[in-house]
């Protein structure tokens, strides 16, 4: 059994025996030095060469010589790297009990290396015996906290806020189903519906929908039990959770089901409804409801990117041109350069306002997509602007006069005449008014 960590953290710890006599083993932030160098400490660098040199390409070998090094330098002044180089190579050999061992010391001497402490609670989860799943549980809580606690300022320097809390949402996602599972196991189910639950608020998933569902079913919830199955198998299967048997769920689901109404009629819509619960979001998510009484286009108050209110009636009075667009559409993304373009011919005219208003059901996809597309227009979320401006279809760019009114609506992507009808229209309603 693979468990979901192994990918999350994949890359995070592959040191090779190549890198290991190379020095460049890596180290926690903020951990102190294992051993002050000494006057044994050349040697015990030659000793490792020829260990590693000995082993070459054999990781059974490996394993045995750098066991054998250990036994005559426990206090080796890069023995955090051994011990990396001996999970990697026991992982190889799928000896769990050597792996193990040796991400638990690695632990021990280095206690802020989060990954290696979920390379540990695999082997733990594996083990199945109450003492490990008590240690699993120790680590995921460990871990939890510093993910918790960690802060956007404290990222790489080359990643953005957008991706840094991406992945922060993923990590937590994972720990809350990792322990949750545990606890499962442990039958501590109150804190294990918890986590479960938790885990998927963070980020809906198919393996913590599914043991939810389980657990319904354990405890003679069947409603629960049918609602929770639903969910897993109509979310993806594969995530960074771990991965979902679709067949196994819809015998589950299946088998409930027929308990509950003595056949699988209506099963069908229940799966459906499940789809549809998720591909719309709730109603909260719906800005939209905020302009329900506006009567004209400048009494919408509109979002910009980061949140914050932005009133379409501090334009009124200027020709406003509003494009409307999508992540997912094609023909959108090759407009928005021809709008741009125009767009920097009025770039000094106070005038005229462009505004790239975004119609995404999701609007969490919005910011990453622009994060790498950089638009210099203003983007502003529809918030049900699309409604009531009648747009059935994307792009569709709306030009607005001083007075509101739309002189000039084009739908669909016309590259050798966009341009130029653009221009022509607001020239004209410079001109007139």
């Amino acid at each position: 059994m693979r468990f979901a960590f192994f990918a999350l953290c994949a890359g995070l710890f592959s040191l090779t025996p190549a890198a290991l006599g190379q020095n460049t083993i890596p180290s926690s932030k903020g951990t102190p030095a294992l051993d002050p160098p000494g006057k044994n400490d050349a040697s015990a660098e030659m000793a490792l060469e020829k260990t590693l040199s000995a082993s070459g390409s054999d990781r059974a070998a490996l394993v045995r010589n750098l066991e054998q090094y250990l036994l005559q330098y426990p206090d080796a002044p890069r023995r955090a790297g051994v011990y990396r180089a001996l999970v990697e190579a026991c992982e190889q050999l799928q000896d769990d009990a050597c792996a193990l061992n040796y991400s638990e010391r690695l632990v021990a001497i280095q206690p802020e290396d989060s990954d290696m402490m979920l390379v540990a609670v695999g082997y733990l989860q594996r083990k199945g015996d109450e003492a490990s799943l008590t240690r699993a549980a120790g680590y995921i809580t460990r871990v939890l906290d510093r993910v918790e606690k960690s802060i956007p300022e404290q990222r790489p320097a080359r990643e953005s806020a957008v991706e840094w809390q991406q992945q922060q949402n993923n990590f937590l996602m994972v720990l809350y189903y990792l322990r949750g599972q545990v606890e499962n196991t442990e039958h501590d189910y109150g804190p294990a519906i918890k986590d479960l639950e938790t885990s998927y608020s963070i980020r809906a998933n198919g393996p913590a929908a599914e043991l939810l569902g389980e657990m319904a079913e354990m405890r003679n919830d069947p409603a629960k039990a049918i609602d929770e199955y639903a969910l897993a198998f109509v979310l993806p299967d594969t995530g960074p959770a771990g991965k979902v048997d679709r067949r196994e769920v819809r015998k589950k689901l299946g088998n409930v089901w027929r308990t509950v109404h003595g056949s699988e009629q209506g099963l069908g819509e229940e799966i459906l409804a499940a789809y549809d619960r998720l591909a719309t979001p709730p109603a909260a998510a719906f800005p939209a409801a905020r302009n329900k009484d506006a009567k004209d286009t400048f009494a919408f108050t509109l979002r910009r990117l980061d949140g914050t209110p932005m009133s379409l009636s501090t334009v009124k009075g200027k020709v406003v041109v509003l494009s409307f667009w999508a992540t997912w559409c094609g023909p959108c993304l090759e407009l928005e350069p021809l709008l741009i373009q125009v767009a920097k011919n009025y770039g000094g005219n106070p005038n005229v306002a462009f505004f790239a208003v975004n119609a995404d059901e999701d609007d969490a996809q919005v910011a990453p997509f622009l994060q790498h597309e950089k638009w210099d227009i203003p983007v502003v979320y529809a918030d049900g602007l699309d409604n009531f401006l009648k747009v059935g279809s994307l792009p569709t760019v709306v030009v607005l006069d001083q007075d509101g009114k739309i002189i000039y609506r084009v739908e669909g992507l016309d590259r050798r005449g966009f341009s130029s009808s653009l221009n022509t229209a607001l020239q004209n309603a410079l001109v007139s008014h």
